[in-house]
This record gives C-alpha cells, structure tokens and sequence, in this order.
C-alpha cells in the first residue's frame, strides 16, 4: 500500500468532517447545473425537394433510346433514418448525459463558511482567511461544484506547504547528533525506533541514546526497536542525570565511527520551567563535545492536540533551537489542519509524517498528498 493511500485511508476524521462540510455548504442555496458537455454533431439533412424544384432548370436534352427497364428505387420513406445520440461525449462511450450537480455561486456568504469549516478544522484564523481569499481571487461571482472547491482548496493549502516540505538534512559531521524533543505523549520514543530502522535500512550506521531516565518503558521501547533495526542502544540507571548519558553516547558513537546518534529525551509539559531547564541543560552538555551539536533537533508534534502544537513550538523553539518537526498520530485526529497552521506561521521544515504505529506508517511529508489527503480527493 503506498502510503498516499495509507494516509487518505486514515486520515477520515479530517478528511470526511472538510468533506461534509463542503458539500453542506454547496448544497445550502445551490442551484443544480448539468454537467457541461461537448456539442453533439448535427446529422447531416438532405436539402428540401421543394426548394430544388424552385432552382432555374437547363432546357431538358431529348430523351435516349429507351433501355431495358432498371427496378425502381426504394422509397426515401421507407429508409430508416439514424437514432440521434446524446453529444459526441455519448457517442464514444456509450452513455446518457449524466446526471445533474449542485452547484453555488461564490459570494461573501459562501466565503464566511469556507473560512468557519477551516478554522473547525484547527487551521486558524490566519491561514484560514489566506486559503480562503486565493480560493476567491478571480472566481467570485462564479458557480462552482463541490469538487471544484475541494481542488481549489488542496491547491492553495499544497502551496502554503510547499516551501516547508523538506526531509532531515544530513550532515557531514560524524556522529551527526539529533536530539528528539516534545511533550508527554507525544510519540517520540515510537519515532525515533522508526527513524533508525529506516536510516539503517539506507545504509547508515546509527547510535540510539535512551535519554528518557524516568520512564522505564520508554527503555524498554527503545530496545526492541533496536533489536529489530540492529542498532545499539545506550541505557542509563532509571532516573539518572540524561545530559550525562548524552555525552557518553557522543562518545561512543564517535569511537564507533556511527553517522548517526539519536537521542531520546523525556517528555515535559512547555510549562514545568524545571524540566524546560534539563532539556537547556543536555544541549549546553552535549556542545562541551561538539559546539556545533545537536546538528538537527527534531520537535515531534501529536496532531490530536491541535491548537496546542503552536505554543509547543513556540516553548520549543526559544529553548532548543528547534530545526524541524515531525507530526504524529495524525490517523487519530479531525484536527488534521493545524499543520498547515504551523507551516504558515513558523515555516519550520516538516521532515515526515506518522499515521499508525508500524514503521512504515511514518514516511517524508508531501505537500500535495496531504492536501488532497485532508479534503478527501483522491492523488
């Protein structure tokens, strides 16, 4: 299954409440149009007999000798003429004129709601009102379909995308360091598991660094990543320092020769200053060894909390120099617009996407896919 696939397949909540919801608004006060199809060929008529006889004849020439008789010809009458087929379209393929679809004029009214469906779907208010008004550029007063408006729509929410859709850069600095950061439950242990099979699976040699300390199942996680991708992973006592791990790990990855180290950090809420202050901590550890590390540092985002991944990254990124994200659990969400959102008013790259829990269920994020993805169209 190609993952467009997988994502439109998963991606019903958001897709189908923008679907309902734009066929809700076409339907209110449309007017239903037929579809617009191709001129039929008129048959080819004789000219009238009447009118021929009305022409100026040429005197008749005397008559030949009379022959053996021919027999007389098959009346006109009696010659069937051709069924009339419904417009060329119809004649190629066999078919009636399809039915009818609503279709409404947009207007400002039309234009309120659009900008109401989006913002219910957690895009807000900014970029709602931007993807509404490229709608309209140029077609208000015109009667559009509903899937017209879905294309239109995918089209502008794609270009809004486009610039941030980039995959993680690699570096070439050995070991290129990645610190995963995020909140409780945000899905960045099950990310980092998925990143490292995938890295070794292109053929990189990759480090995992357990830094959550105080959650033994997070370890735990990790571990059996690690064993199925064949990548080590290195574990501390639970609840020791994580920035002390950090810097063993850098250690060990650079005597092993790894491309990559990932490290895993603890969960902490963007308003506990405490644990804001550990994850500013590993970051000044880890530069005593690299000043230019972490070389990427990866913020992974639960698409159900909507709104909320803004202030995320806003805490974030004054706090960890943040250099990508990554959306997760977005198979899990009607809040699937809040990524468009973050890449109209950050413009931070968006390196993948997550949409179940296998590991072929996170993939690189395009732009157009998911567009056509969340507003139900197929590729």
């Amino acid at each position: 299954m190609s993952f467009f696939k997988k994502l439109k397949d998963r991606l019903t909540r958001s897709s189908s409440k923008l679907e309902e919801g734009l066929d809700a608004i076409v339907e209110e006060g449309a007017e239903t149009v037929p579809e617009p199809q191709p001129e039929p060929v008129p048959p080819r008529e004789p000219e009238p007999a009447a009118e021929i006889a009305q022409e100026p004849q040429p005197t008749p020439a005397p008559a030949p000798p009379p022959v053996t008789a021919m027999p007389d010809p098959i009346p006109a009458e009696e010659t069937p003429a051709p069924a009339a087929k419904p417009g060329l379209l119809g004649r190629l393929m066999g078919r009636a004129v399809p039915a009818s679809v609503p279709r409404r004029v947009l207007d400002d009214e039309m234009l309120e709601q659009l900008e109401d469906l989006l913002v219910a779907s957690d895009m807000g208010v900014e970029t709602a009102l931007r993807v509404t008004a490229n709608m309209a550029e140029g077609r208000m007063g015109r009667k559009l379909s509903s899937e017209e408006i879905k294309r239109l729509m995918a089209t502008e929410i794609a270009r809004i995308m486009e610039p941030v859709a980039r995959p993680m850069p690699l570096t070439p600095q050995r070991p290129q360091v990645v610190l995963v950061v995020g909140v409780n439950g945000s899905g960045k242990t099950t990310t980092i598991g998925k990143l490292a099979s995938q890295f070794k699976a292109a053929g990189k040699s990759v480090v995992i660094a357990a830094g959550d300390t105080f959650r033994a199942a997070a370890v735990e996680q990790l571990q059996v990543w690690g064993e199925r991708a064949g990548v080590p992973v290195l574990t501390a006592p639970e609840g020791s320092d994580p920035a002390s791990l950090a810097f063993e790990a850098m250690t060990k990855a650079e005597a092993d020769g790894a491309d990559l180290l990932l490290i895993d950090t603890a969960g902490r809420l963007s308003n506990r200053a405490d644990l804001m202050e550990e994850l500013a901590k590993i970051v000044r550890v880890i530069r005593k060894k690299d000043p230019s590390a972490p070389h990427n540092t990866l913020l992974v985002l639960d698409a159900t909390t909507g709104q909320n991944a803004l202030t995320q990254v806003d805490v974030f990124k004054k706090l960890s120099d943040v250099s990508g994200l990554v959306m997760t659990k977005l198979d899990g969400t009607a809040k699937g617009g809040v990524l468009v959102a973050l890449a109209d008013r950050f413009g931070l790259p968006i390196h993948a996407i997550g949409v179940g829990e296998q590991i072929d269920d996170l993939d690189a994020f395009d732009p157009e896919e998911f567009a056509a993805a969340l507003v139900g169209l197929d590729a």
